[in-house]
């Protein structure tokens, strides 16, 4: 009984130790490298606060062409991972400090994908599971994925996102 209690005990410890971790230690932890925040390509800003709410602007990666003929799906997962650290760059940039984030609201994330694939969840997937595996609850969201004809520059995918910030 005592072993077990024990156990109970160390199990919990390790628990809140993991909850209390923040965004910044948790991306130290798994050796993520967040990239500098890029200037719009056009005439808009890269996030709008109103009130509580943080609105961001589509962000996409460094990896270009359709899903499902230039690239694999699997190469698509990683290109909406690698737009997921990009946006968690911008709201670095827009809050200060990443624990100022309450919880993920709503993301879209658009697919440049041929006209025959389907599979844009699972190549979203890349950005949700880096938020979840980030932010912990907190980085679970609704979400739509959605193919798309084309995207600025070809790039391969596109990722908007708001989320509400502590009071």
């Amino acid at each position: 009984m005592k072993k077990y209690l024990i156990l109970c005990l160390l199990s919990f410890s390790i628990f809140q130790f993991a909850q209390a971790q923040s965004p910044e230690q948790r991306i130290q932890e798994l050796g993520l490298e967040i990239p500098e925040v890029s200037q719009p390509m056009a005439n808009y800003v890269k996030w709008r606060q109103v009130g509580n709410m943080l609105y961001l602007a589509g962000n996409g990666p460094d990896v270009f062409g359709k899903v499902g003929d230039d690239l694999t799906p699997e190469q698509g997962y990683q290109a909406a991972r690698e737009t997921g650290l990009e946006i968690i760059a911008v709201l670095k940039a827009a809050t200060g400090d990443l624990s100022r984030i309450k919880q993920f609201v709503k993301v879209l994330g658009m697919v440049n994908s041929a006209p025959d694939f389907t599979g844009h969840p699972a190549v979203i997937n890349g950005f949700s599971d880096l938020m979840v595996e980030v932010f912990g609850e907190k980085g679970k969201h609704a979400r739509s994925a959605v193919g798309v004809a084309a995207l600025p520059n070809n790039i391969a995918v596109e990722i908007e996102v708001i989320v509400e910030l502590e009071d």
